[in-house]
């Protein structure tokens, strides 16, 4: 094995390693130890490879991000449509979800330009679309439960994505139509 190739299956192994470990127990409470750890290595060694640790969760999040953005730039015919396609990216994401609409979106204080304040931005857009323009009560509280389910799918990793998607989305929509 070259030393690239070396170094390609260390970052790999620490991203694959970061991945499960923020699923499992969420970006704030993994710390490099912890990573360098689950692939064997020292957390110098990991710090070289991603320092600061924001540097793991956003290539982790840059395979999702074209599909983040073709989620919001693109109409759908009602709400039921954009929760289909909502689903579709969150089944399709859901090793990095908690990532994307819990751990670094929630961060407070998140710098400009920084990737908690981008996935801040796309979790609000996707609440005000769930919920609609001025929303009632019972639509802000069916919005986050909506978004709620989609959170807990990073428990189905190791479930057929078909099966998921199906479920989740029987789920959603049935979120969606309550108190109509």
């Amino acid at each position: 094995m070259t030393t690239l190739e070396h170094g390609y299956d260390t970052r790999s192994r620490i991203l694959d390693a970061a991945r499960q470990l923020f699923a499992e127990r969420g970006y704030a409470a993994t710390s490099l130890a912890d990573i360098a750890s689950a692939v064997g290595l020292t957390k110098t060694a990991v710090a070289y490879h991603f320092h600061p640790k924001d540097r793991l969760a956003t290539e982790l999040i840059a395979p999702a991000a074209e599909d983040i953005v073709t989620l919001l730039e693109s109409e759908y015919a009602d709400e039921r449509a954009f929760t289909e396609a909502l689903v579709t990216f969150t089944v399709r994401h859901r090793a990095i979800v908690r990532l994307i609409l819990e751990d670094i979106g929630a961060a407070d204080g998140a710098p400009p330009g920084s990737p908690g304040e981008a996935i801040r931005a796309f979790r609000d857009e996707i609440y005000r679309r769930l919920a609609g323009p001025d929303p009632d009560p019972a639509r802000q509280v069916r919005a986050w439960a909506l978004l709620g389910s989609l959170q807990s799918v990073v428990k189905t990793i190791d479930l057929p994505q078909e099966v998921v998607r199906e479920v989740l989305l029987a789920t959603a929509f049935a979120v969606h139509d309550s108190a109509r």
